[in-house]
């Protein structure tokens, strides 16, 4: 049997191949990473609510047969909701007081898939920044550096991948969520096409289709087949991504063909982009050349002011929802004092908002995946930096600290680059290709057409061949 911080570094299709071969019992790989998890987790904080008796049963009774069949998993506390258990949503206001009655269908999913889910994972309160730092839960730490962020919102699940406590873990993304910390922490993430998996059964989108679920992982196959086990509609969805033509899992191994590709550097949210960012983009871009695809500047000419506008409004109306529904499940009235600082003020500024406000930022942003639809008529993927700045330390982002113009511009900085395939429902990938001179991750982040991640897989397969990541590991230090 492979030591525990071997196996801790073995992606999820590797852990499955060594129970379907019998090497190892589910019992064996879980209680690995339950171990890896009481150990590092300390420095990380990255699980907030471990699940230990819960994932000894499951490994005693998974069915051998499933996909990933005693593979150790994580849950984002946000969404996600796990029957018996607790979500909090990085919240003060629901911490220890909502217990989800039943399972998420993606959840569902995810345990019939074979997935042994061993805790769940820190995220800001209600998904609404891009680092994980929530006063109800403290912050999560970057494996690759402790002092620094792991991005938002799913930084937790991010930390934890990096740092090997589980191969793959749950996440989701309205705004850049599953790949801001998947660029931070040097992972693959991979936000899929609007309504690829499921929400249900209580919600039918979340943000008007702006959020979507996967996962972060550390192999390009392990998002693939992850795709493959969990997505496809659930009955009484409102609508569903178009049909993939072969399953994703086999997309990995295919050539891509010669692609034309789009790059470019100018964020949406004029942001000045650091010369890391901008060097992985140049690099990213000169290696696929190298591989046959031809690469050229362009930009979808989009109406920048107007699209952050309207995803500002319709993001202030998202936070709204999320405390209204909070209160609305534990049937209790919202108090100021019981949530954090930001979120108030995005409640009480979204309930500000009447209803044609919010349906014409919603025309807004769709008008705009219009655009950005006709610009990827000529182009198959558009090349560009996830983030405007490699991980920046813990606190950088403090509202109470920082003058409103100030964290606003940090925001952009964060968001600018990913909230556009939010708004149009495009899938996008970060993938982890750079790092910096002081060993910091830096991904770059390629938006394909609607419905097609096959060409993003493609890609990104290619992409590990010719410069593979996996070999690289954080080491847990200040």
């Amino acid at each position: 049997m492979p030591a525990s911080d071997e196996l801790a570094f073995l992606d999820a299709t590797a852990q499955a191949e060594l129970i379907r071969r019998r090497e190892l019992s589910a019992g064996e790989l879980v209680d690995a990473a339950l171990t890896r998890i009481a150990r590092d987790n300390p420095a990380l904080n990255a699980v907030i609510r471990p699940m230990d008796d819960h994932a000894r049963a499951e490994a005693a009774q998974v069915d051998p047969a499933a996909p990933f069949a005693g593979v150790p998993f994580l849950l984002k506390d946000l969404v996600a909701d796990y029957g018996g258990v607790a979500t909090a949503s990085g919240s003060r206001f629901l911490k220890d007081r909502y217990v989800a009655k039943q399972d998420s269908e993606l959840v569902a999913r995810f345990r019939r898939a074979g997935l042994i889910v061993c805790g769940k994972t820190n995220t800001p309160e209600f998904g609404l920044l891009p680092t994980t730092e929530p006063e109800a839960f403290g912050p999560s730490r970057n494996p690759w550096d402790l002092g620094r962020t792991t991005g938002g919102s799913s930084g937790g699940s991010a930390a934890a991948v990096a740092a090997g406590l589980v191969p793959v873990a749950h996440a989701n993304d309205g705004g850049g969520s599953i790949r801001i910390p998947a660029a931070c922490c040097g992972l693959f993430g991979l936000k899929p096409t609007r309504a690829r998996n499921p929400m249900g059964p209580t919600l039918g989108d979340a943000g008007g289709g702006l959020a979507v679920e996967h996962v972060v992982s550390r192999s390009v196959r392990d998002s693939a087949a992850m795709l493959d086990a969990t997505s496809g509609p659930d009955l009484g969805d409102p609508y569903w991504a178009p049909p993939a033509e072969r399953p994703f899992a086999e997309e990995c191994g295919r050539e891509p063909g010669r692609l034309r590709i789009a790059m470019s550097t100018a964020s949406l949210s004029g942001a000045e982009v650091a010369e890391d960012c901008r060097q992985a983009v140049d690099d990213a871009a000169r290696l696929c050349e190298e591989l046959g695809h031809d690469v050229e500047e362009a930009s979808p000419p989009l109406e920048a002011h107007a699209t952050i506008k309207a995803f500002g409004r319709a993001w202030t109306a998202f936070a709204n929802w999320a405390v209204k529904g909070a209160a609305r499940s534990i049937d209790r009235e919202p108090v100021e004092d019981e949530f954090e600082a930001l979120t108030w003020q995005m409640y009480q500024s979204g309930g500000r908002l009447s209803a044609g406000d919010y349906l014409l930022a919603m025309q807004d942003l769709q008008h705009a995946g219009r655009i950005f639809a006709r610009f990827l008529a000529t182009y198959d993927v558009w090349l560009t930096p996830v983030v405007a700045r490699p991980p920046v330390p813990l606190g950088y982002f403090d509202y109470a600290g920082l003058p409103r113009e100030a964290f606003i511009g940090r925001v952009g900085e964060y968001s600018g680059f990913t909230n556009i395939a939010n708004a149009s429902g495009n899938p996008a990938m970060s993938v982890p290709l750079h790092w910096t001179a002081d060993g910091l991750p830096v991904g770059v982040q390629f938006t394909g057409r609607f419905g097609d991640e096959a060409t993003l897989f493609r890609l990104a397969g290619q992409l590990e061949r010719a410069r593979p990541w996996a070999g690289r590991r954080p080491v847990l230090s200040a």
